[in-house]
């Protein structure tokens, strides 16, 4: 696969949670970090995404948001 987005991570999904219109996807990147991501339920589903499923995940600098715990 070939994407011109730089900040790619490679990892494992660890949990989907899906809503009624999101899902919350926690992947654990390859390091051992983990990161979470809400998409809408719709890409999840045509995604295919499913615990233990091997993703790249996508970052583009405009997209990001931080949480506190």
């Amino acid at each position: 696969m070939r994407l011109s987005t730089r900040n790619q991570l490679n990892g494992t999904v660890v949990s989907v949670t899906r809503g009624e219109a999101m899902a919350v996807v926690r992947v654990r990147l390859t390091g051992g970090e983990e990161i979470t991501s809400a998409i809408t339920r719709a890409a999840a589903d045509d995604l295919q995404l499913a615990d233990g499923s091997r993703v790249t995940v996508l970052i583009k600098s405009t997209e990001v948001a931080l949480g506190v715990d």
